[in-house]
């Protein structure tokens, strides 16, 4: 349906929905704030819990492992209850999470606790189109442009304030404060499950699997390995970055750790225009292939200046860095543009995202065991920087204008 409010059947943005538009939001705002929480601060924690960078690496790693994981099994539990119930069943195990990682007394119970969290992120994501599908049906590139960028305002926001918390309250504290933001979450979608009774699930939006057939087909398309490895290779370098980026720059460039964690909070941020310019250019475009090699120029680019003159100019080498991961947005804007049918998007979705997500955990733990390995960050950057070469021959493929179904 169209998003232009004087078409046909359209309604203003707020009348009889203002709860679920904020529920929305708000669960929106969960989705990254226990990701980005932890690195700004391993080095307070690692003075509690005796950690290897390996530790560290296999904790970074849990994100992309659990949304592959639990955005497979999502569309399980929305065949049985309605996708309200779905949402706070997932927001309360995100809330478990968060306690479990707030009273964490050993290293293992703080991994056990993030992946409960990541496990009910995970679900989450999966969740929040069908949501707006179901309550702004003709509102739909506008509600999705809103919680695309609240998402991405709070995978800033954590970095910038994990440092003072952790100063001021310890550590515990400062990562368990987002359970509050959690709690809120809940709140819009318990008063509609109690005041509307939605329709099972089985009358109304679903969380959509790709049938049998068409999911058969993407394993044997190039245009759908290719795609697979750009998420891949967003999602492994954003990863590894969110892991360990704090640390990276307090050892190359003596970056103290309150402004480490506002570089992480820049990188994060680059996620914002990113989100928002990308998917408009794409859709404009005949060939995308200058954004996939934009994409990797920034990955290269940055690493590079973090291997040879981390401390000159830091904020910048971070920043192009960060802009790398516009394959992100890149990536689900082709989805559809690779596609001629609903079956087709919905198959090549879920091989993209779930191969991509799952290649992506080895970053963490790849950058972690390399740099137990040599004690430096060089070989680790330059292993990424290649990671981002294989984007271009990717792109190569997923640029051509062609479709899965072809």
């Amino acid at each position: 349906m169209t998003d232009d409010p004087r078409a046909a059947g359209a309604r203003p943005l707020w009348r009889g929905r203002a709860i679920a538009l904020l529920g929305i939001l708000l669960v929106a705002a969960n989705l990254r704030t226990a990701v980005a929480a932890l690195s700004p601060i391993f080095a307070e924690i690692r003075t509690e819990f005796a950690v290897s960078s390996i530790g560290v690496g296999l904790l970074g790693m849990l994100p992309p492992v659990c949304f592959a994981l639990f955005g497979l099994i999502a569309p399980r539990f929305t065949r049985r209850l309605s996708l309200e119930a779905v949402v706070v069943i997932a927001l309360a195990v995100m809330l478990a999470g968060h306690l479990v990682r707030a009273s964490a007394g050993s290293f293992a119970v703080l991994a056990i606790g993030s992946a409960v969290t990541f496990a009910g992120m995970g679900v989450g994501n999966v969740l929040l189109p069908p949501l707006v599908k179901r309550y702004f049906p003709d509102r739909i590139g506008l509600v999705t442009s809103l919680y695309a960028t609240v998402m991405s305002v709070s995978t800033l926001l954590p970095p910038l304030v994990a440092v003072p918390v952790a100063d001021a309250a310890g550590w515990h504290v400062s990562v368990g404060m987002w359970a509050l933001v959690t709690v809120l979450a809940i709140l819009p979608w318990l008063r509609i499950l109690i005041s509307h009774r939605p329709a099972h699930p089985d009358s109304d939006v679903e969380v959509e699997t790709a049938q049998p057939a068409m999911a058969g087909r993407v394993w044997r398309s190039p245009l759908a390995w290719a795609m697979a490895v750009l998420f891949a290779v967003s999602s492994l370098n954003a990863y590894a970055m969110f892991a360990w980026l704090p640390q990276i720059l307090h050892d190359v460039a003596g970056v103290p750790p309150l402004d480490a964690g506002a570089l992480l909070s820049v990188y994060a941020g680059m996620g914002i225009p990113a989100g928002l310019l990308v998917p408009l250019l794409a859709s404009r475009m005949r060939n995308v292939a200058l954004l996939i090699y934009v994409a990797v120029a920034f990955f290269v680019v940055g690493y590079l200046g973090l291997i040879l003159v981390p401390a000159t100019a830091t904020w910048l080498w971070v920043a192009l860095a960060g802009l790398g991961p516009l394959l992100f947005p890149l990536c689900l804007v082709l989805i559809n543009m690779r596609t001629r049918t609903h079956a087709g998007s919905v198959a090549l979705s879920g091989f993209t995202q779930g191969l991509g997500y799952t290649l992506g955990a080895l970053g963490p733990l790849a950058v972690g065991v390399l740099h137990q390995l040599t004690a430096s960050w060089t070989l680790a950057l330059a292993v990424l920087t290649a990671t981002a070469l294989a984007a271009a021959v990717a792109g190569s493929i997923a640029a051509r204008p062609h479709y899965l179904e072809d």
